[in-house]
């Protein structure tokens, strides 16, 4: 995807931040990444933290599909926010990712092959 997505900025927020927004739009829906995964595309090898981090920066209405960043093992990270972590299975259902026992995405089935 060639378009930087509309983001609202916090006032701490780096702007080496787009980069990570701008590979995050292009997982396809129904389909997931992982953060160390979305870190090497945006040639941070090592920043799976800052990619988490650039996401949880995210406010108010924007194009980056966050909720298709999940963790190594496929399984949605814990949110400051209670409750979130089931906010983003729903949106990755409607988008047809299955959760398998222990609410565990089969990343051999539906990570993105970049």
């Amino acid at each position: 995807m060639s378009r930087i997505p509309s983001v609202e900025y916090n006032i701490d927020m780096p702007s080496s931040y787009d980069e990570i927004y701008t590979v995050v739009c292009m997982i396809p829906e129904g389909q997931v990444a992982t953060y160390g995964q979305i870190a090497r595309l945006a040639n941070r090898p090592n920043g799976a933290r800052q990619v988490g981090y650039a996401l949880a920066a995210l406010q108010g209405e924007h194009e980056v599909p966050w909720h298709r960043v999940v963790n190594a093992q496929g399984k949605v990270s814990l949110r400051a926010t209670p409750g979130y972590e089931d906010y983003q299975q729903i949106l990755l259902e409607d988008e047809g990712v299955e959760f398998g026992i222990h609410k565990v995405i089969s990343l051999e089935r539906y990570q993105w092959k970049a």
